[in-house]
């Protein structure tokens, strides 16, 4: 098990996470105001690692490029929102290096990190498995799923996610983009009950 720690950022209280790997570390989710705690938490940033393209986990992605020189990976389907600040609220764009395909693996400083899709609340929305942690960003909360109301959202894509989610054979810990983390046979109790909800 590797070291994480997290900040919620922003107003919206968006969890950041740095991971701490034998070689250095990974920045998830870098929200509104992530840059100087950060930057005050990494000797050695690998890269940074969005779970999908909304404003409140993506803010800080640029000026972290710039100032730790460091790689950013995003789901393919979602990087349009980096650009286009759908919500409207003055999000500052930023460029990913990487384009992340759907379920794929990508080996950074030495360990395989898989971004496993589950598209709903955006349609790259991501859930990114690293080590035997899973920071499933808006996907699934404690007790909860992400909204499905929002442009670009899809409750019939969503039903598919959790039937995906509810196949998952290992007891991974669940670091949410919200709120206290949980755990996979947790929220496999609890996720069927949202399918009639959909």
């Amino acid at each position: 098990m590797f070291k994480i720690v997290s900040k919620p950022m922003g107003i919206f209280e968006t969890n950041c996470y740095i991971i701490y790997l034998p070689k250095g570390e990974v920045i998830v989710d870098p929200g509104m105001g992530a840059t100087e705690w950060v930057m005050q938490n990494v000797q050695n940033p690998l890269a940074i690692l969005n779970t999908h393209g909304h404003f409140d986990h993506v803010w800080s992605n640029n000026e972290l490029q710039t100032k730790l020189k460091t790689l950013l990976y995003t789901p393919i389907s979602d990087v349009f929102m980096l650009q286009n600040d759908p919500f409207g609220y003055g999000m500052p764009s930023s460029v990913p290096d990487f384009k992340v395909k759907e379920d794929e693996k990508i080996e950074i400083g030495g360990i395989w990190i898989e971004f496993i899709h589950f598209p709903g609340h955006t349609p790259g929305c991501s859930a990114i498995k690293i080590g035997d942690a899973l920071f499933s960003g808006d996907f699934v909360f404690k007790d909860s799923i992400g909204r499905t109301d929002f442009p670009y959202s899809s409750p019939e894509d969503m039903k598919k996610s959790i039937l995906k989610f509810l196949e998952i054979k290992e007891n991974l810990k669940v670091y949410p983009g919200h709120g206290e983390s949980t755990s996979v046979k947790s929220e496999q109790k609890n996720l069927p009950s949202w399918l009639k909800y959909l």
